[in-house]
């Protein structure tokens, strides 16, 4: 297995920032990652760190597992910024049977924050598995019919794939066009996504069987530490992108969390990893610890994509940690302080 190593920032960085201990650090992690991944720092527009495989470049791609709800989440609220959608339309709107079975208060902001209260397949390993049905219209019509409230919509956080899959939906009865239509239309083709997308054999699930590259998702995340800007368009409204990265729910209602993202608390569609000592987010992102690691390190301002070719079963949680003490030690801040 021979990787590729590039730094390609400018002169002075390259004399003051040196990636050999991330470089090694990996190399020991080869055998938790597998032999196929890649890994891209990227700041202020250029490459800090790239590793990659002949086999897996940072242009290939890879499954993204339960990240793909990052980007779902981006396209409902590039909607909601255009006035097709409201944060807070009611799901029957769009979707009449769930007033049929007493589901009538859960709102299009309950879907992206994890807060619809339905009941989901229980274990951790069905809360993301592949789609079993032939449409998301029939995945949201066995929500309505089939699963039960456990919590009043509001009241409690809990990690499936139900609030994503059912906001990807309204956006198909909303647009009239199909999920990855609309998902081509206003994120992946307006970021450069050249390798992203969520078909799996024909099955789509907007939380869970979406694929990217390293490269691709760094383009995505670029936009959010933008603002919302991306070569100079507007993707997404800085309003928007300041919503997302805000606590939407207090901690202590966070009732269904994995292990390996207990710690961390949840905005709109993406994870708070750490904040300041005046509690604003500093470390935003969608950490996949089964497989990749996807953040945005504000205080520093760099994005950080470690990509492996398939999902593991295994945590990988203080692995990926441990790695991102390495970099913040490598790139100074701005003058933030964690918590």
């Amino acid at each position: 297995m021979v990787f590729t190593l590039l730094l390609s920032y400018s002169d002075s960085a390259k004399a003051q920032l040196d990636f050999t201990p991330l470089d090694k650090k990996l190399a020991t992690y080869k055998l938790e990652l597998g032999i196929n991944y890649s890994c891209l720092i990227e700041k202020d527009g250029k490459v800090l760190f790239k590793k990659e495989s002949p086999e897996f470049d940072i242009k290939a791609s890879g499954a993204l597992g339960s990240t793909s709800q990052w980007l779902t989440a981006a396209l409902v609220l590039s909607l909601v910024d255009q006035g097709k959608l409201s944060l807070d339309d009611n799901v029957t709107q769009y979707l009449p049977i769930f007033a049929t079975y007493g589901k009538k208060y859960i709102t299009l902001k309950h879907c992206l924050t994890g807060q619809t209260g339905i009941e989901s397949p229980k274990g951790i390993a069905k809360l993301f598995e592949k789609n079993k049905f032939e449409s998301l219209e029939d995945e949201a019509n066995s929500y309505a019919s089939k699963h039960e409230i456990l919590y009043n919509p509001g009241t409690a956080f809990m990690y499936n794939s139900i609030g994503l899959n059912l906001a990807a939906r309204i956006v198909e009865v909303a647009t009239r066009k199909s999920f990855e239509q609309m998902l081509l239309e206003k994120i992946v083709r307006p970021l450069g996504m050249k390798a992203t997308s969520y078909s799996d054999n024909d099955r789509i699930s907007p939380s869970s069987s979406g694929s990217s590259s390293a490269f691709d998702m760094t383009n995505f995340m670029t936009m959010l530490l933008n603002k919302g800007m991306f070569n100079g368009k507007r993707i997404l409204s800085e309003q928007t992108v300041a919503a997302m990265e805000t606590l939407q729910i207090d901690a202590s209602k966070m009732k269904d969390i994995p292990s390996p993202l207990a710690g961390f608390t949840y905005g709109m569609g993406e994870w708070v990893m750490d904040k300041d000592a005046n509690g604003q987010p500093t470390v935003i992102g969608f950490p996949n610890m089964y497989g990749s690691l996807f953040y945005i390190d504000k205080c520093r301002g760099y994005t950080f994509v470690l990509l492996t070719k398939n999902l593991q079963m295994e945590s990988k949680k203080e692995t990926y940690l441990a790695m991102k003490k390495l970099v913040d030690g490598i790139i100074p801040d701005n003058g933030c302080a964690t918590k």
